[in-house]
Order: structure tokens, then C-alpha cells, then sequence
């Protein structure tokens, strides 16, 4: 049986990059994410946020601590993981969590460098397709 474990997030950081490192000197980053999603219930806007934690090892981590903060926005490639232990007083705990494989930088709220989802949506109303000439 064929299965697929793949994940494509785009979202706000909740809090700035923590970077640590294995023994073996692996950096290992960590964020959080928030993706939001909008609908509508009849003619009520609504939202929900749903808050991912974010790992990403290596090079890419450590480029996420020096050039991500807080409410930057990220599209993020990866997979998910699964962990499960038991604390100290003998409480199962259970986490999901992503590891990404990719992480593209697409600016900061409010402007500053990248391009955020919105502003491919506005141009495709606007005839930027129509300009490909293939």
C-alpha cells in the first residue's frame, strides 16, 4: 500500500526561531506557525487559526534564526511527525508536529520583501496571466 507523507504550510511565525544543537553539533531550529483559514457561514465572515510547531535542521535552521522573527511570513515544505513519551509522573503525552524540508522566506507583515499569497491572487484578477506567452 502506496502512502505519502508531505505537508505545504503557509503561515505567520508566532515567535521568533529558538536554534539549539545536537552532540554530534547538528543545529536544530524550532517555531511556531500560524495558518489561518477564512470562510464564510452564510453571510458571516469567519476564522479559524490553526498553530503548528515547526523543526528545521541544519544550514536552513540556522538561516531561519538569523533572518526570521516574529510574524514573519513562511511557505513551508515538509513532513509530519509523530512523537509520544511519558513525563516524569508517568503521563503519556502525544505531539505532532512538522520537520521541513524547504523553507522560503516571503517577507515580514506590513511590507518588507517578500510576496505573500494575497498579492499573486490580486494580479491574477488583473490579467498578469495573460501576459505569458505560452
Amino acid at each position: 500500500m502506496a502512502s505519502v507523507n508531505k505537508v505545504f504550510l503557509l503561515g505567520n511565525l508566532t515567535r521568533d526561531p529558538e536554534l539549539r544543537y545536537t552532540p554530534s553539533g547538528a543545529g536544530v531550529a524550532s517555531f511556531g506557525l500560524a495558518v489561518n483559514r477564512r470562510y464564510k457561514v452564510g453571510n458571516e465572515n469567519k476564522e479559524e487559526v490553526c498553530f503548528v510547531d515547526i523543526t528545521v535542521w541544519g544550514k536552513q535552521g540556522e538561516n531561519c534564526v538569523e533572518y526570521l522573527s516574529k510574524g514573519s511570513q513562511v511557505m513551508i515544505e515538509g513532513r509530519l511527525q509523530f512523537r509520544s513519551w511519558e513525563t516524569d509522573d508517568g503521563q503519556k503525552r502525544n505531539k505532532l508536529d512538522v520537520v521541513a524540508s524547504n523553507v522560503q522566506f516571503l517577507g515580514k507583515p506590513g511590507g518588507g520583501g517578500g510576496r505573500g499569497m494575497d498579492s499573486f491572487e490580486e494580479e491574477e484578477g488583473m490579467g498578469v496571466k495573460d501576459d505569458i506567452p505560452f
